[in-house]
């Protein structure tokens, strides 16, 4: 049993989304919607559903074939401005099954430069209205290691909680082993927190262990205590909190196949 809460919507559940939606690309609105529907194809994060009517169809290509879902037959189509051509970028859902879904577009959301949420940038995927994400102040004190390797230690955390993900214990950096630690180029983004401006990898002995840390250096405002802190994946170290070792999560999941 995992130490903290899962997401608990299920496969096929729809809700209205009270946000203006918009994605861009090459510079062109493809689609802005106060209609958009969250649809969760997986139990994970929702996608979201953009009635036909507000899709630039003139820059939508037809390419004559179907797929099936298990919310309907979609047609496929792709998306070209200009010169940029993204085949396969959209699914129409002319008719389906499920009441609310007949007549909308679902888009592949790294076809498009970038999404919007009101006016507000948003990474990955849509945020899930029942996810939460604090952080907080603490002063539990939290040691990282790895091998027996120290890397971090502080009694002034800010400690993240996510719905469906391990708590995160963010460290000051003065506080963080940096001469154990190998910086990358690695750049991951989350739709809570934003894009990270650091990665690092962690060289004990002639074995590098890599990107087992990262920091926000701009996080979103709701996320801002954070900033600039450094925190450790707890799936690939040992994480000790008030001097117990807490047990490795295991948090990877396979997105929906369709």
């Amino acid at each position: 049993m995992n130490g903290y809460p899962l997401a608990i919507a299920t496969t096929n559940h729809i809700e209205p989304a009270p946000r203006r939606i918009r994605a861009l690309l090459a510079g062109e609105v493809v689609l802005d919607s106060t209609r958009a529907l969250y649809v969760w194809e997986g139990p994970h994060y929702p996608q979201y559903y953009i009635p036909a009517a507000d899709v630039r169809a003139d820059l939508l290509v037809a390419e004559g074939r179907t797929q099936q879902s298990s919310r309907g037959v979609v047609g496929v189509h792709g998306l070209r401005v200009g010169e940029v051509h993204r085949p396969s970028a959209a699914k129409l859902l002319a008719t389906s099954p499920i009441e609310r879904l007949g007549g909308t577009f679902r888009f592949d959301w790294a076809a498009l430069d970038a999404w919007y949420e009101e006016d507000e940038q948003v990474f990955v995927h849509p945020r899930d209205p029942y996810v939460r994400v604090d952080a907080l102040r603490s002063t539990r004190t939290v040691k990282v290691e790895l091998e027996g390797l120290v890397l971090a230690q502080t009694s002034s955390p800010i400690m993240v909680f996510e719905t469906g993900l391990p708590t995160r214990y963010y460290i000051n950096r003065t506080e963080v082993a940096f001469d154990q630690l190998v910086p990358t180029d690695t750049v991951t983004e989350c739709p809570y927190k934003g894009r990270t401006t650091g990665y690092w990898s962690v060289r004990v002995g002639n074995t590098v262990h890599p990107d087992v840390a990262w920091s926000y250096g701009f996080p979103t405002r709701q996320l801002l205590p954070i900033a600039g802190l450094i925190a450790f994946y707890n799936e690939r170290v040992d994480t000790f909190v008030d001097g117990e070792q807490i047990d490795r999560p295991t948090t990877h999941f396979s997105p929906p196949a369709d």
